[in-house]
């Protein structure tokens, strides 16, 4: 390429930006060093506000944030023939977030289809269809509350129609002292989803074998439900089979339909929390959390302490945790989750709704008719008042308690329950009540939380509406609370870089045994000599149930060792029993994770082996063990799922059972990488891929990894922000060009050169290069026997096709454009 080559090009961008800077620009042309200075067409340069009249899909930012596509029209005004306007519809208004009182004041023209952009004091919009964006200016006061990663309900958006197929398969093969046993077990969740509505439907299946005996098989429906966010309300509805969420009367399973507060709604710093499980796994286990036989949580950790913290934050109640080992040994525990003080900001009030009757695992209806509410209303800067009531034939309680935030001292809360409740077997009328004491608080100034959450107790004849139900089913013993404890704290010792971490929960009953349950874990990061970073952590726990104890501790030190790997010494001590291992654990990459580790137990050496995949269509971890003399094991574990809408469908990755996602389209390109806030997973042969680690009613960003982006790929735009409701199904395009690049020459059919700086189009009407001196055009996104166009003054003249070889070009590329509607296009 010549110097005049290279002055075309650099004289380009220059008018580009002073275009920018000016309403109207008329250009000098002598400056130009051109044969033909009349044939030019630098009307796209001429005004930064000119946008030729039509319609467009343009990436809507309001002040700082970034919210969706939509298109907009622009229209000339009559009275300014050099401008053109952008045309608010009422669809886009409507995702501002005005206030309502900005609402009722608006005034609109060309029959109601576009803004007054006056009747908003302050308001400004401006068009570039250099970035695809409508950059609309709105004054704060004029819009509702926001708050960093978090938009109005107006923003919110319910996805698009669609089903989903979400799974998490577990497969262990066990060799114990020559007797083979197989088990396979999985569960998911099936849905579909329709404007608002999301069905669902969750499953679980069992197979197992075991040497000599025959093999059993399971596979059954937990339950069927549907539900909706009801933004006005902050509320989302339910109906079908669900499990009562309650902090006043407990969880039971009924089938029905509730209405309630959803506190995911607010802003994050007005939310809850969700419960977290620990323990100790004593090699590589599978961990499964359950309530009333319901699978909530399946998953594989290696051997050392885990702690689980990414459960659903509506679960409450007492949750049913199982940590099966390699070797055959299982522990189980039950957890209380703790609930912070049932608080409400001044004037608030959060409810919840409910109704229907309690029915089995079978489905099948099996108890009275109940319906009960609970409220919490803040009654003042500091109180809150809340309680409820549950009734039904032959049982009721009502709740009553008072919330005080303490300030610098945390926060309380006390209520009281009372029951009464007729029990067939007895034909008599039991009557008590149950007082609760909570207390919660953070001390940023030391790095420490507490809660303790709290105290309950129950008198001899108080029954929840679960106890009444199991007793009028009379199909087990009834197990009665009477005391209960749970407490939880958590340190951080900056300057020494230790971290502690305790829970403590406690249980007795009228008419069983207690059962207790502690964990105790210790870790610190420190230095030795010119090694750094080394960890050192100490987990002890003990649980008590049923008069069975299971106690034990964990040691472990760990060293970098290399850019990503660490070597650990571990020592584990469980029911007399110890081991030893030496094990070695690092990341390939952002994918692929292993460990490998040997040592010895009482019973003999070991050996065990785990590895992790973070593939684009599912999750897969491997693991084995080794024991002299023992046992051998492996398992399998595949974690995934399936989206298919009306843009396309995907396979993917999976983290909440038929969770929120984003599918995002790169118009037909394949091996896109895309993210959310996790790792990488790339388009598939259509273009299409799903991001599942997407949070409801949080303003998620999905981005292309520019970094791995393919060398015949570009992203003209690379990040999506947006907001989903609960269980949605999200759509989103990235604006991707994919193709050869090289720089060819571009003649009409006479062989005359096209007018200076006109823009040559794909067949999706993206932007491939900008017409230079003599034809000369450096061309993107060049794919074999594509189509394109050649646009200037406003509307495409000529079109020509590439050859069917465009990579790798050993000679110039001359393009010849014919009018549009010729049939013959020719290339050489």
């Amino acid at each position: 390429m010549d110097h005049r080559k290279v002055m075309t090009a650099t004289v380009l961008c220059c008018m580009a930006t002073w275009a920018s800077a000016a309403q109207e620009f008329e250009f000098n042309t002598d400056v130009l060093d051109l044969k033909d200075r009349q044939n030019l067409d630098l009307g796209v340069f001429a005004s930064a506000n000119f946008i030729m009249p039509g319609e467009y899909t343009l990436m809507v930012h309001l002040n700082r944030d970034t919210l969706t596509e939509f298109p907009v029209v622009f229209i000339t005004p009559d009275d300014d023939p050099k401008n053109s306007i952008a045309c608010l519809s009422p669809a886009l208004v409507n995702e501002l977030g005005l206030k309502e009182q900005a609402l009722k004041g608006l005034t609109w023209w060309r029959d109601g289809a576009c803004l007054d952009l006056s009747s908003i004091p302050g308001m400004q919009a401006r068009g570039d269809l250099g970035t695809s964006g409508l950059y609309l200016s709105v004054p704060q006061d004029q819009l509702e509350y926001t708050a960093p990663n978090w938009d109005p309900p107006s923003r919110w958006d319910d996805g698009v129609t669609g089903a989903l197929f979400d799974y998490n398969f577990n497969a262990q093969a066990t060799d114990r002292k020559g007797k083979r046993s197989d088990n396979l077990n999985g569960n998911g969740t099936v849905g579909f989803n329709m404007g608002a509505w999301r069905l669902r439907g969750d499953w679980q299946s069992q197979m197992q074998r075991n040497a000599g005996q025959a093999s059993q098989q399971d596979f059954a429906w937990s339950r069927f439900y549907a539900l909706r966010a009801l933004p006005l309300l902050r509320s989302s509805l339910v109906v079908g089979e669900d499990y009562l969420d309650s902090n006043l009367f407990g969880s039971f399973r009924y089938t029905g339909a509730s209405l309630g507060s959803n506190d995911n709604m607010l802003p994050p710093n007005l939310r809850g929390y969700a419960p977290e499980v620990s323990g100790v796994a004593r090699s590589n286990a599978r961990v499964v959390i359950s309530q009333q036989g319901r699978v909530l949580y399946n998953t594989q950790v290696p051997p050392g302490p885990f702690r689980i913290q990414d459960l659903n934050d509506a679960v409450s109640g007492q949750l049913d945790v199982r940590v099966e080992e390699q070797d055959g040994s299982v522990q189980e525990f039950k957890m209380d989750t703790a609930s912070i003080p049932y608080l409400t900001r001044p004037g608030s009030v959060r409810y919840k709704l409910a109704g229907g009757k309690p029915s089995d695992w079978e489905h099948q209806m099996d108890g009275p008719v109940f319906t009960t509410g609970e409220f919490s209303w803040g009654v003042s800067n500091g109180w809150s008042l809340y309680g409820g009531g549950l009734g039904a034939k032959d049982y009721g309680s009502v709740a009553v308690g008072v919330g005080r935030d303490l300030m610098t001292f945390g926060a309380l809360s006390v209520d009281v329950t009372q029951s009464r409740a007729t029990v067939p077997a007895s034909n008599s009328a039991l009557s008590g009540k149950s007082y609760r004491v909570s207390y919660s608080k953070r001390f940023d100034e030391y790095d420490s939380q507490v809660t303790f959450a709290g105290y309950r107790f129950s008198e001899e004849n108080y029954l929840s509406m679960n106890e009444f139900i199991e007793a009028r089913r009379g199909d087990q013993p009834l197990n009665r609370s009477k005391n209960m404890y749970t407490a939880t704290m958590s340190k951080q010792f900056r300057d020494a870089d230790l971290s502690f971490y305790f829970n403590y929960s406690h249980q007795t009953y009228w008419d069983s045994r207690a059962s207790d349950r502690f964990s105790l874990s210790m870790s610190r990061y420190f230095d030795v000599g010119g090694v750094k970073n080394l960890s050192l952590s100490l987990t002890a726990y003990q649980n008590k149930s049923n008069g069975t104890s299971d106690d034990g501790a964990y040691l472990s030190v760990s060293v970098p060792w290399g850019d990503s790997g660490s070597v650990s010494y571990s020592s584990s001590v469980n029911r007399g029993n110890s081991t030893h291992s030496l094990s070695y654990y690092d990341s390939l990459d952002e994918r692929n994770q292993y460990m490998l580790s040997a040592g010895k137990s009482s019973s003999g050496e070991t050996a065990s082996g785990f590895f992790s995949h973070q593939g684009d269509q599912a999750q897969v971890v491997a693991s084995g063990s080794y024991e002299t003399g023992e046992y051998t094991s492996a398992s399998l574990s595949l974690q995934g799922g399936a989206t298919v809408t009306g843009q396309g469908a995907a396979l993917h990755r999976n983290s909440i059972m038929g969770g929120t996602r984003l599918m995002v389209d790169t118009q037909g390109v394949a091996g896109v990488p895309v993210r959310g806030n996790g790792g990488a997973t790339r388009t598939n042969r259509f273009g299409k891929a799903v991001i599942t680690d997407v949070n409801s009613y949080y303003r998620n960003q999905a981005s292309i990894d520019l970094d791995t982006l393919p060398d015949d790929v570009e992203a003209t735009q690379s990040i999506i922000q947006a907001t989903f409701t609960e269980g949605a199904i999200g759509y989103r395009r990235f604006d991707v060009i994919a193709g050869a690049k090289a720089m060819v020459t571009i003649l009409m059919a006479d062989r005359d050169a096209p007018p200076f700086g006109a823009t040559a189009k794909n067949s999706r009407g993206q932007d491939t290069g900008i017409v230079g001196e003599e034809g000369w055009t450096y061309l993107s996104g060049m794919q074999p026997g594509e189509t394109m166009t050649l646009n200037w003054g406003g509307s495409d003249h000529c079109s020509f096709t590439l050859p069917d070889k465009v990579a790798a070009l050993t000679s110039p590329l001359e393009l010849l454009c014919q009018p549009i509607g010729d049939a013959d296009n020719a290339a050489t």
